[in-house]
C-alpha cells in the first residue's frame, strides 16, 4: 500500500490543505492527516478541535485518517506504516524551507519520501496565519476555509 502523511498545524484547514489533499488521493491508497501537537503554541482552535473539523471534512473519504501526533514527522509515518510524506509549495520561500526539512527527513529516515505537490493557482495566496490574522480583525474567511471547517470556528 502506499501511505502518505500529510503532516501540520492546520490551524485551521484551508481550502489550499484541502485541494492539496484532494488531488493527493488518486497517487495513494491512505492519507494520514497528521497534526503536530506542540503544547507551547496557542493555536485558534484546540487540537481536538482541528481534528473534528477536518474528520467532518472527509466523512465520505475512507482513504483518509486524521490523527494528532507529538514529535519527528519520520517517527509518526514509521508508527502508521507510511512511506510517503505529502506537503504543498506555494512559493520558492516554502520550497527552500520544505528542502530543507526533507532532506534532514531522508537522513533520519531514508525510506520515507517527500512528495511536493504545487498549490493550484488562485489557492497560493492562503495560509493559516493569514487566515488567523483575518479572523482577529473580523473579516470574512469563507472564500479560505471550507465551510466544514468554518463551523468549528467560534
Amino acid at each position: 500500500m502506499k501511505v502518505a502523511v500529510f503532516p501540520g498545524s492546520f490551524d485551521p484547514f484551508t481550502l489550499a490543505h484541502k485541494d492539496l489533499v484532494d488531488r493527493a488521493l488518486p497517487l495513494f491508497d491512505k492519507i494520514y492527516i497528521a497534526i503536530g501537537v506542540n503544547s507551547s503554541k496557542k493555536g485558534l482552535l484546540d487540537f481536538e478541535t482541528r481534528k473534528a473539523a477536518i474528520e467532518e471534512l472527509y466523512t465520505d473519504q475512507s482513504k483518509v485518517i486524521v490523527d494528532t501526533f507529538t514529535g519527528l514527522t519520520v517517527e509518526y509515518c514509521k508508527n502508521v506504516g507510511a512511506n510517503f510524506i505529502l506537503r504543498g509549495l506555494r512559493n520558492a520561500t516554502d520550497l527552500d524551507f520544505e528542502n530543507a526539512i526533507a532532506q534532514n527527513n531522508l537522513i533520519l529516515a531514508p525510506e520515507i519520501e517527500t512528495y511536493f505537490l504545487l498549490a493550484r493557482t488562485g489557492l497560493a495566496h492562503i495560509s493559516s496565519t493569514i487566515v488567523r490574522d483575518i479572523l482577529a480583525n473580523g473579516g470574512p474567511v469563507d472564500t479560505l476555509v471550507p465551510s466544514e471547517v468554518l463551523k468549528f470556528i467560534k
